[in-house]
């Protein structure tokens, strides 16, 4: 068996364009689906794809480990820079959805079997679109308490908030108050059965994203994601340790040596791994285990499209620090279009119940696909009262 080529299909989605990766073999009908979503770089991936294609065209397609150490270290430079490492995981995808068809198992199969029945999972406020979760100002306490209820009027047991906005490295007591008006909101409109979290997006300084961290402590939040910048990692260990409240990061971390930094020096207790940009199935596993041998949580980062979704659940089922998955429903009203998906989800709750199609259990709708051509990105900018440069 061989690999024939790898394609890529992009697919514009308001504020991604999803990039679908298709690996065909030379066995008839058989090919596997992966993505290398990446929002506002998609032509560099695109371009990085077909780079990585020269080194595996014309190799086994169940030889995974061993294509994916081609791609990760030969062209010279490693496969752990964002473009490269998003590339590769768009492969890495399609490579394990060809062994689950050839085997005629799930992925989770192939990785030891399921380890849980279900897999919870929680959404954005507004379900992904783009005006409701990133948006919402945070002096519209009351806005942020009605999506919450309608979060949950939707099924879910949690849901994700961007409650705290962008500040300078040093400011005073009102963008703190703010965040703190905000959350109160949603805790009071959903009580305390409900789990709440609050994205920082990793717009604070280490000094800001302490104070919110100390303002935010009161409300039991499930967890406070990316307080600041992830190359802060001292930063993080530091609110980390003056916190009860969970601190999650690593959606931006992209190879395992990093994640050993961020896990040696306790700066979170969740790992927001994102299976589209470390490299892939492959590397995620590795990075699980890390995170097993610290007793950190899974809790994947996945706003992408409905390969990575997939993929991200298909994972949970494999690993027992798996806690919850993140999810997108409501981003663009044709998502469910594009794809057929061999999981189930229960309205109540939101949980997932285990796929039973061979491989990630995905089919996608090329045709479907077609309709929504590339288009540039929905620009996302930041900048601070003063005019300087603000993180989004």
């Amino acid at each position: 068996m061989k690999i024939t080529r790898v394609e890529t299909h992009v697919c514009h989605a308001r504020m991604r364009n999803w990039v679908f990766v298709k690996v065909a073999t030379d066995q008839d009908g058989l090919f596997g689906w992966g993505e290398a979503t990446l929002e506002w770089h998609t032509r560099a991936v695109v371009g990085a794809v077909q780079d990585c294609a020269e080194l595996i065209v014309g190799e086994d397609p169940t030889r995974i480990e061993h294509l994916w150490q081609m791609m990760y270290r030969q062209h010279f430079w490693h496969g752990h820079g964002i473009i490269r490492a998003t590339a590769i995981a768009g492969i890495d995808l399609a490579l394990w959805d060809i062994l689950g068809k050839v085997c005629g198992v799930p992925c989770s199969k192939l990785w030891g079997g399921p380890v849980r029945d279900h897999v919870r999972t929680y959404c954005h406020l507004g379900g992904g679109k783009m005006e409701d979760f990133y948006e919402t100002a945070t002096d519209d306490a009351k806005r942020f308490a009605d999506l919450a209820r309608k979060a949950v009027a939707d099924g879910f047991t949690a849901f994700k908030s961007m409650a705290v906005p962008p500040t300078l490295p040093l400011e005073g007591l009102k963008p703190i108050r703010a965040a703190e008006k905000c959350v109160a909101a949603m805790r009071e409109a959903v009580g305390e059965s409900i789990d709440i979290m609050v994205d920082c997006h990793a717009r604070p300084s280490p000094a800001m994203g302490l104070q919110f961290a100390k303002a935010l402590e009161p409300y039991g939040l499930y967890f406070l994601e990316e307080p600041c910048w992830p190359e802060s990692v001292d930063g993080l260990a530091a609110i980390n340790a003056a916190v009860s409240t969970p601190i999650a990061t690593g959606e931006r971390v992209t190879n395992l040596a990093a994640f050993k930094d961020l896990f040696g020096a306790r700066a979170c207790e969740v790992c927001q791994v994102d299976i589209t940009h470390c490299g892939g199935l492959s590397e995620a596993r590795r990075i699980a285990a890390l995170a097993e041998a610290h007793r950190v949580a899974l809790a994947p980062h996945n706003p992408q499209g409905p390969v990575s979704t997939a993929a991200s659940l298909e994972f949970g089922f494999s690993q027992p620090s798996y806690i919850i998955c993140e999810t997108v429903h409501a981003d663009v009203p044709w998502r469910a279009d594009v794809v057929q998906e061999g999981f189930t989800i229960e309205p109540k709750g939101r949980i997932v119940r285990p796929n039973t199609r061979p491989g990630l259990g995905i089919v996608i709708n090329e045709a479907e696909v077609k309709k929504h051509p590339f288009e540039q990105e929905l620009p996302q900018r930041v900048f601070y009262p003063d005019g300087s440069v603000g993180d989004w």
